[in-house]
């Protein structure tokens, strides 16, 4: 087992400099930090993927041709990226989730949508209204040519959109989206505002107990530059391998 194995280095650093790495040689604090990092990378994901969700469907309706669609899109986008994603956070955990129903669970009652959830419903509509953006941008970039010849094929007007446009426009934003998911990617951290036990959170609970903030501030940087590092290398590796000659190049 990984703990261990590294468990007698920590204990020796611990003794001769006074460094505390606690969650390397406890039993119970290593496994309340790979906790922490689960929900950490489950936060992620899913609000990267809600995010992806929001913005081809933004996209879609800014490129609309109702107009009320149209204008209804573009309050949605001024609006999640002109305030800041943390008080967002906060206005949908307590303003949003004080009107959302609870559960009984037996003696005490329990929010139907958890902490965790509208951490990603916020994240995911904050990131969201870059992504719609960024798509929008690279479906005009698409040439009128290339809608004309599907539309010559008897393609509807959602086929083009779903089987020759958004697949082009994706590939032509992906320089810009990879920018915006990587930060999405960081902006998880706030959920700790909220109490979801993210590892932020999860190592300042560790912090308060064991009197070792810089230590744990130090596993928490380099975690997440670990994290995010593996992310944006394989959104760039994923960028040049999507790349298009001639297509926003």
């Amino acid at each position: 087992m990984l703990l261990d194995l590294i468990a007698p280095f920590f204990r020796w650093l611990r003794d001769q400099t006074g460094l505390d790495f606690v969650i390397f040689y406890d039993q119970y604090e290593f496994g309340r930090y790979l906790d922490g990092l689960s929900i950490s990378l489950q936060l992620m994901f899913w609000s990267i993927a809600l995010s992806l969700v929001v913005g081809v469907l933004g996209a879609w309706a800014r490129s609309s041709r109702s107009r009320s669609a149209r204008w209804l899109v573009s309050g949605y986008i001024q609006l999640f990226r002109n305030t800041p994603p943390m008080v967002q956070m906060l206005f949908f955990y307590f303003a949003l989730g004080s009107l959302t129903p609870t559960v009984d669970m037996g003696g005490y009652q329990e929010p139907l949508i958890s902490a965790f959830t509208w951490a990603v419903i916020s994240l995911g509509v904050f990131g969201g209204a870059f992504n719609a953006e960024i798509f929008r941008s690279g479906l005009e970039a698409v040439p009128e040519s290339t809608r004309e010849a599907a539309e010559s094929l008897c393609m509807t007007k959602l086929q083009i959109f779903v089987h020759v446009t958004m697949p082009l426009a994706l590939r032509i934003s992906l320089p810009a989206l990879t920018a915006n998911l990587v930060s999405l990617a960081k902006w998880t951290s706030l959920a700790y505002v909220v109490s979801v036990p993210e590892l932020t959170f999860t190592l300042s609970q560790v912090w308060s107990a064991n009197l070792n903030t810089g230590e744990m501030m130090i596993v928490l940087f380099v975690s997440y530059v670990v994290i995010v590092t593996l992310f944006a290398d394989f959104l760039h590796r994923l960028e040049r391998r999507l790349a298009l000659p001639g297509y926003g190049q």
